[in-house]
């Protein structure tokens, strides 16, 4: 048989496991807060064209009206300055769409501080256990952020500002720049920490990976189901000329 004969009689026989890894989207999705200074994504909205009535008989249809970082959500390079010459979210190559990807669980560290960061060192002693990273995949953040589903506890606001956990800046270099990763998932509202603002360079999972030409993925759910290693991500984000990113629907295959 071939390989993608194996891979449809596995998935219809339940041998590997489809896992959605998105949160649902809607007017109550959390969305990221900037300065009042600055430019806002919108929130998530639905405008019904018709439903089945005089508007369309034998159909219903909506529009919608969101941001391309509302919800789960693909960052392109372009999404940040320093990517700014680099690929928009058509133009990702689309074989970065299935990739492998391994998950670093850090949930005892974050529920002890939520503004717990990951560092250099925690990647190295995951890769002493369980191997090095696979060429071309996904770095998945398993911080249990995602059980925070509303725009309060997701932003985690004090007067400090937000309060949410990340990686360190020499972290986010290493990775970016050295490691054969081509992104990072996690499940907070953006892929830096909430602090970072005050990192240097600020925002520097932003800053590294996009300007490496790299990728993130945002809020993300159900990491918990997935392996530490192992795991294929199916993640598609919508065709969008000149986007800096998109909504989309990442998928996860594990072997059951």
């Amino acid at each position: 048989m071939s390989v993608l004969a194996n891979l449809t009689d596995a998935l219809l026989s339940g041998s590997i496991e489809v896992i959605d890894l998105t949160a649902p989207l809607s007017s109550d999705t959390p969305l990221l807060e900037l300065p009042p200074e600055f430019g806002q994504t919108a929130q998530f909205q639905l405008e019904e064209i018709s439903n089945y009535d005089d508007r369309g008989p034998a159909w219903y249809w909506n529009n919608f009206r969101t941001g391309e970082h509302t919800g789960t959500h693909f960052d392109a390079p372009i999404h940040w300055v320093t990517g700014r010459d680099k690929d928009d979210i058509s133009e990702v190559p689309v074989s970065a769409f299935v990739a492998p990807a391994v998950v670093i669980d850090v949930t005892a560290e974050v529920e002890k501080d939520p503004n717990f960061v990951i560092e250099k060192e925690h990647l190295d002693a995951f890769q002493q256990e369980h191997g090095p990273f696979p060429q071309g995949g996904w770095l998945l953040c398993h911080t249990g952020w995602s059980s925070r589903t509303t725009q309060e506890t997701m932003i985690n606001n004090t007067e400090t500002g937000p309060n949410s956990p990340g990686m360190s800046v020499d972290c986010a270099r290493w990775a970016a720049e050295e490691s054969v990763l081509q992104g990072i998932g996690v499940e907070t509202i953006g892929t830096d920490a909430g602090a970072a603002h005050s990192f240097e360079p600020p925002f520097p999972c932003h800053a590294f990976f996009l300007g490496a030409n790299k990728y993130g993925l945002a809020q993300l759910q159900n990491l918990d189901m997935l392996p530490p290693t192992g795991a294929v991500v199916v993640a598609s984000p919508l065709k969008i000329v000149k986007g800096s990113g998109s909504p989309v629907r990442v998928l996860a295959l594990i072997e059951s």
